[in-house]
């Protein structure tokens, strides 16, 4: 690549902030970004529940460690946290009361990537999926294939499924429906495990859909990604979300960004959501604006109506996440929300949650 390339490319990024801000559709309201020169890194970003994840990947950039690298150290921690019912160790299981998790993550320098899909029984699937890209010259493995490469590479079995997920999951299991064989107890709604799922997802659905994603960036604009879930709660036995497919759930390109998302993982699929919002980076749009625009081509894909409220948008929430290759950094969702923000960290500085931006309001129930 020129010389004149880059300062194009770094001109068109520069002069698009305020231009993107303008073509914002919706309440949407985008982050403050200072000029690129003066962005400091390494920095990380994160899905909302990747606070603690987002400044460990940064203390490892600036100790000299692989963003790659960085991503999958900082995501091992949601992974080993039981209270983290979307993620990894207490995962919240499938229909079937089986834990089953999906990771994946790329190498923007080398564009190499690996994953793993409806992985059980190990803890850390993003080590998996790392070992997948530099141990293979395949991407991605699932099920049954998976596990036996996981074990081949030392990696242990243990039970991921806690005693507080096996409750949420018979809970929902018993009041699925009432057609079945399956009786709920009354006296099980007063279980503190219930109630503290309940106060933190609430009980309209009782299915939360929660992923880690992570892009980080190194001192010198390298950049790699990494995404890891259990996927949707109580879903279909093998169902595989965006997560670990390169391009949805995430992707990064070393001269461009990356980017990730979390939520509603078969609207992110079809709109190939992460390579999306690294193409918006390319053509100059900021990180924030990128996101934006992607998430508009995730609305005009929404047309079965079983998808759509009276108004035609999307029921479903989507949330992305990114980050340009100079440090620039934004997220944005379908809808707003409590829980619509985005984790953030900068060498020299202590993590703090973002608010994303987004396309509709949402009121309070």
């Amino acid at each position: 690549m020129t010389d004149k390339t880059i300062t194009r490319r770094e001109l068109i990024a520069t002069t698009a902030k305020v231009a993107a801000v303008a073509a914002t559709v919706g309440p949407a309201v985008a982050q403050t970004a200072k000029p690129a020169g003066t962005l400091v890194r390494p920095v990380a970003v994160s899905s909302m529940n990747g606070l603690a994840a987002v400044k460990v990947a940064v203390e490892k950039m600036a100790a000299g460690v692989p963003p790659v690298d960085a991503a999958v150290a900082g995501v091992a921690l949601p992974e080993a946290d039981p209270d983290d019912v979307t993620v990894g160790y207490g995962g919240l299981p499938n229909e079937e009361g089986v834990v089953q998790l999906d990771a994946a993550v790329m190498d923007g320098g080398t564009m190499r990537a690996g994953a793993v899909a409806a992985l059980e029984r190990i803890k850390h699937p993003a080590q998996v999926a790392l070992d997948v890209m530099r141990r293979t010259n395949r991407v991605l493995l699932v099920g049954e294939g998976a596990l036996r490469f996981a074990r081949t590479h030392g990696f242990v079995e243990e039970n991921l499924l806690t005693d507080r997920s096996r409750k949420i999951w018979l809970y929902w299991k018993e009041n699925a429906s009432q057609r079945d064989d399956w009786l709920p107890d009354p006296r099980e709604v007063d279980d503190p495990d219930i109630q503290w799922f309940i106060k933190k997802y609430g009980d309209a659905i009782l299915r939360p859909s929660g992923t880690i994603h992570l892009s980080a960036c190194g001192p010198g604009g390298q950049l790699g990604c990494c995404t890891t879930t259990s996927g949707l709660a109580f879903k279909i036995p093998g169902r595989v979300g965006d997560s670990p497919l390169i391009g949805c759930g995430l992707y990064c390109d070393g001269e461009v960004g990356s980017a990730g998302g979390t939520g509603h993982g078969e609207s992110n699929i079809v709109s190939v959501g992460a390579h999306t919002v690294v193409e918006f980076m390319r053509q100059g749009k900021t990180p924030e604006a990128a996101c934006l625009a992607a998430l508009e081509r995730v609305v005009r894909n929404t047309k079965l109506d079983y998808l759509r409220d009276e108004k035609g948008r999307p029921k479903n929430n989507l949330l992305l996440y990114a980050v340009s290759h100079a440090g620039e950094v934004g997220s944005a969702a379908i809808w707003s929300g409590e829980r619509v923000k985005y984790a953030m960290c900068r060498a020299g500085s202590e993590p703090q949650l973002l608010d994303s931006a987004y396309l509709f309001h949402r009121d309070k129930a």
